[in-house]
């Protein structure tokens, strides 16, 4: 029998979206499609069973990114998706942040959540899409969930905030604002924006509260009409007497520990070895199973968060002894590295992170194979946390999804100050390397590519800071903490990373671990965010104020000729032969776009000025009244053809040759001889008319036309009839005239 679908309908912003339910994926635990325009997206949620062993929430957010719903086929090999671009692992985090914070407390069993893009129109984004349907696919299904979720993105245009911006207006926003949230409030932020004020990031945010409302609404209603009961499961609860004995028992010792001098290494390792004593103080006196064993090992981790949330709560007292504005020591330097073109290094606390910049032509721009057409990325930022940066030994590999996050993040960050291609018409790649890791890498890395940028000679339009914002939340109280320690990121409620210039902020996520926190508690963390960061900035600048007036000598050098696009062929040549050969002799890298650009890449300056000499030479086309220096290239009975432009040849009369009678051409110019001349005529046809006399007498230009008319008549000695008083007198720099070689 034919499933029979059912339909539900809201509006996010002005526009409408439609979940479908009922038709496909019937044995998925929860499964529809939600469609906004013609972009269409696919969300299956089903749950396993407990995973054997398992200590934690084994939830994964996947989000298949399915060429075919472009009319694309992939680019690889073997035309097939191959394993996920970076952009389908960002909607795959984007998704899972606001989802995760909600499921049972203690829960085990095996959740997984299956995103696929079924089509995708130019016009409608699919990620927003990918987060509300996600969550529908769960309050649907049968999997115990504590949702549901409501996505939303947000925009500025035209001084407006607009809700639900389309493709192309994002692409002219000054605000690319993404939130999800639950009724009651915020739980997940991710924005990048062009310098704009912090009070416009709290209205939009207030307004993206609001407006997530009816698909909230909605999705209540599908749970209530075709929703599946829930199963039951069971769920790990530590008991209360447990954790309370474990508090009781270190709260001195962890106190004392706490009390210490701060370092990571002293905090930890003192925990570390406190843990160890109190599970032989156990062990000593009652006889445990390994299950038991596993369950006082947590107590205490649990005992050591209440104690260090209650310092910082109720004492003021956070685990290195700052305030609650206060942020860490702070060094900076640049030039770290002799052969990059720019390096940054950002030391705050004990996270350092290098970061290291290396330009390319225009051409080593990343070419996405992207669901969606975009351009190919002139910025590209990546961000590695190897093993050793937190003490560690471990493997080295392919980037994981935190690593591609964090890199996103900090590119995002700087995007908004990069010049204009056309002033600085370089690709740029940076890298940070996370050297050493205790809160906030994400935000030393746009630290330190700020000052690899500046290092570097990129004339970025503002510098850029970023902290992270951390929040201890107990009931109606709270305390927000400024550039939080990991352990504070570890044992607190949000981690809200801040980034932007003296004139606004560019960057914004937040992620939280309890229900969702209001705009009021947002507002005030990016207000003592900002009182941070250009405190930082200000660090910062005192390392290097602006960026390097220069490039580093061996950075490549790249400038930009414009040239008639009918002419680029001839620069190409056939079969490339012309710009394979001008590379190889000026040692350059020439690259040209369709509107004519012509890039010349080059470390050699030598080499550089005599490529865009010729490149110049192989467009420019002859002027009348101009004067050339070229090679002659055929003779014959009437007179000499001479190369005066890369492929523009021109003929001298033989009347033109000299002031004298000439009898015979080879009596004044072989092939091969150079010869100066002047244009005096251009025909129709773009036959090139010169004179050598008109140089050996003085003429202007009008003059050199008048003499060298096809259709003047003659003197009866069959030379020119041109000597006399004008001869030799004037001077060869009279009017427009000028020596190309």
């Amino acid at each position: 029998m034919k499933p029979e679908p059912k339909y539900f309908s809201t509006h996010l912003g002005d526009k409408e979206v439609t979940f479908e339910t009922g038709r496909l994926a019937r044995q998925a635990g929860g499964a529809l499609t939600l469609r906004q325009g013609d972009s269409v997206i696919f969300a299956a949620a089903t749950m396993g069973a407990v995973r054997e062993g398992t200590d934690f929430f084994p939830l994964t957010v996947e989000y298949e990114e399915r060429m075919y719903a472009g009319g694309k086929i992939p680019g690889s090999f073997f035309r097939r998706e191959g394993r996920p671009s970076t952009e389908a692992t960002l909607v795959a985090r984007l998704a899972d942040r606001p989802l995760r914070p909600l499921f049972p407390e203690g829960m085990r069993n095996e959740v997984q959540v299956v995103l696929m893009s079924l089509s995708a129109d130019s016009t409608n984004p699919l990620d927003i899409l990918a987060i509300n349907a996600a969550s529908a696919a769960l309050m649907i299904s049968d999997i115990p969930f504590g949702g549901p979720v409501g996505a939303v993105r947000i925009g500025y245009i035209n001084d407006q905030l607009v809700v639900n911006p389309t493709l192309p207006e994002i692409e002219v926003s000054k605000l690319d604002l993404r939130v999800a949230g639950t009724k009651e409030a915020i739980l997940m932020v991710e924005c990048g924006a062009n310098e704009v004020s912090e009070n416009l990031i709290v209205e939009a945010l207030e307004l993206a509260h609001r407006e997530i409302q009816p698909i909230i609404a909605l999705q209540e209603q599908m749970q209530r009409e075709v929703g599946k009961p829930k199963q039951i499961v069971e769920v790990k609860i530590l008991d209360s007497a447990l954790i309370a004995q474990a508090r009781d028992s270190i709260r001195d010792r962890l106190t004392a520990i706490l009390d210490q001098p701060y370092s990571k290494e002293n905090l930890y390792g003192g925990i570390d070895a406190l843990k160890e004593t109190y599970l032989e103080e156990v062990a000593a006196s009652t006889e445990l199973t390994d299950e038991q064993k596993l369950d006082y090992g947590k107590a205490f981790d649990e005992a050591e968060r209440l104690i260090v949330r209650d310092r910082i709560l109720n004492e003021g007292k956070r685990p290195d002894n700052r305030t609650f504005d206060e942020i860490r020591e702070i060094s900076c330097d640049v030039n770290i590295s002799p052969r990059a073109h720019g390096s940054g290094l950002f030391t705050r606390g004990e996270t350092q992170v290098l970061t290291l910049a290396t330009l390319g032509t225009p051409k080593e721009a990343q070419e996405l194979d992207n669901l969606i057409e975009t351009e190919a990325k002139r910025y590209i930022h990546h961000y590695n946390f190897p093993p050793y940066c937190t003490g560690e030994v471990g493997r080295l590999g392919r980037q994981s999804r935190r690593e591609i996050g964090h890199g996103a993040l900090a590119e995002r960050a700087l995007v908004p100050v990069l010049p204009d291609e056309k002033v600085f018409p370089y690709t740029m790649r940076l890298v940070s390397e996370v050297l050493s890791s205790n809160g906030s890498s994400s935000m030393a890395s746009v630290c330190g590519s700020t000052l690899a940028l500046m290092d570097t000679g990129v004339p970025i339009s503002a510098p850029v800071s970023g902290v992270a914002m951390g929040l201890i939340k107990e009931g109606e109280r709270y305390v927000i903490l400024t550039d939080i320690l990991g352990a504070e990121d570890h044992l607190g409620d949000m981690d809200f990373k801040v980034a932007g210039t003296r004139n606004g902020i560019t960057a914004l996520q937040m992620d939280i671990k309890i229900s969702g926190i209001t705009p009021a508690i947002m507002a005030e963390a990016l207000e003592r965010a900002k009182t941070a960061r250009l405190a930082i900035l200000d660090i910062m600048l005192q390392t290097i104020a602006e960026p390097n007036p220069t490039l580093k000598p061996h950075a490549p050098r790249i400038e930009t000729v414009l040239v008639p696009v009918e002419k680029i062929g001839a620069i190409i040549g056939p079969g490339g032969k012309n710009i394979r050969s001008l590379q190889d002799e000026t040692n350059t890298r020439i690259d040209i776009d369709e509107d004519g650009t012509v890039y010349i890449s080059s470390t050699d300056g030598v080499g550089f000025d005599e490529a865009k000499e010729r490149i110049l030479g192989m467009v420019e086309v002859p002027v009348i009244g101009h004067i050339y220096t070229g090679k002659c290239v055929r003779v014959t009975d009437f007179g000499a053809f001479i190369e005066i432009l890369p492929g523009i040849d021109g003929m001298v009369h033989i009347s033109q040759l000299a002031s004298s009678r000439v009898n015979k051409v080879e009596d004044v110019v072989k092939v091969g001889d150079e010869l100066t001349v002047m244009v005096t005529d251009i025909s129709p046809d773009g036959k090139v008319r010169l004179s050598r006399v008109a140089l050996l007498e003085g003429w202007t230009p009008e003059e050199a036309r008048e003499h060298d008319n096809p259709n003047r008549k003659k003197s009866s000695g069959g030379g020119s009839s041109h000597s006399g008083s004008r001869g030799g007198g004037r001077s060869s720099n009279r009017g427009d005239q000028r020596d190309r070689r």
